[in-house]
């Protein structure tokens, strides 16, 4: 048995790459026959194919019988980062499996996205990973019921059928926030939260009030203020905070283009961050170390949600039984330069 692929089946394009110490488009253009490799190379690049039983041509073998090797992703929108992240790591899942996406922008777009998956459905792709659908939990049901095999990854609301699902940790998520936040001394924590109705946005409020209770700190109805997941709606939710009679000393926003938002509004109140108000954000997308001070964050493992998207998928177009329905992937608090002791303290 093969230490790497285990006794029955081939390596990925993506353990070939680690065993020959190249790069995944090395391997492509080796068992592709296509693109300069040096001599030595393609020697150590063939060697190792024959030894762990890759092979360049399973999607065709998928095509004979009936199978297209295509995927197709609906994703509201490729940025922000938060969707491309995701995206990513469920290309990368999908190219080691020699298949391919077929990526299709909904714009949040109700009938555009029913459109679309119409499209998908007719035998254009062999599956799909649905990112944050529009679909009502009764449409993706029915979906389902035609046969069309399909993840979706952070769904927008709670799903308890046979739909599969990968998400983050939200609440987990929230409650690492309000506790570091508690820990520093912070009483008066506001929170902005995404729109109502959302499953992130509740399971995220869940952990807020929760950590908060755990703390000894009653919630007040009048620092959660609700916003759109974006930087105006953030800073929009924040003026209404910082014009408080008593403001918040700390602010956990529900994304981080929200957090950017805080960021702006408390400049244009004059105040420093994090030395009169602490802002934490959620997500961790490349913006959170980009923007001065840095923010503290929850990490969401977005491009291991695409992964483990396409693993799910895979399993189920192979008819092979899935461990579980719903899959909730750990988040990780990031503590950087947002965040300190409330003022006096």
């Amino acid at each position: 048995m093969s230490p790497v692929t285990g006794e029955g089946r081939g390596a990925t394009i993506r353990e070939i790459a680690e065993i020959a110490g190249v790069s995944i488009a090395t391997v492509s253009r080796v068992v592709n026959g296509s693109g300069y490799v040096a001599d030595a190379t393609r020697v150590a690049v063939e060697r190792v194919v024959r030894d762990h039983g890759y092979s360049a041509n399973r999607s065709a073998r998928g095509l004979s019988s009936g199978r297209t090797g295509l995927v197709g992703v609906t994703v509201p929108r490729i940025h922000p980062a938060y969707f491309s992240e995701i995206v990513a790591g469920a290309t990368d899942a999908l190219y080691e499996r020699d298949m391919r996406i077929v990526l299709c922008p909904t714009l949040h777009e109700h009938d555009r996205e029913v459109s679309l998956l119409n499209r998908l459905v007719h035998g254009t792709t062999d599956g799909g990973l649905l990112i944050l659908p529009e679909e009502t939990p009764a449409e993706l049901q029915t979906l389902m019921t035609h046969g069309f095999q399909f993840v979706v990854v952070d769904p927008r609301e709670r799903l308890d059928g046979q739909v599969p699902t990968v998400s983050a940790a939200n609440l987990s998520g929230a409650y690492a926030v309000i506790s570091h936040l508690l820990g520093l001394g912070h009483q008066r924590i506001a929170a902005i939260t995404g729109p109502r109705g959302m499953l992130a946005t509740e399971e995220r409020t869940r952990g807020y009030n929760a950590a908060l209770a755990a703390g000894g700190v009653m919630p007040s109805p009048q620092l959660v203020v609700e916003s759109t997941f974006d930087v105006i709606g953030g800073r929009a939710a924040a003026e209404q905070l910082l014009n408080l009679s008593e403001p918040p000393t700390a602010i956990f926003a529900f994304s981080d283009q929200i957090a950017i938002g805080v960021l702006h509004a408390a400049m244009a109140h004059g105040l420093k961050v994090p030395d009169d108000l602490s802002i934490v954000g959620f997500d961790d997308t490349i913006e959170a170390e980009l923007v001065t001070p840095a923010l503290t964050t929850v990490r969401q493992p977005l491009a291991e949600m695409g992964r483990m998207a396409v693993s799910l998928l895979t399993r189920l177009l192979e008819n092979r039984r899935l461990e579980a329905l719903h899959v909730e992937l750990a988040t990780q608090l990031i503590i950087r330069d947002s965040t300190a002791r409330p003022p006096g303290l």
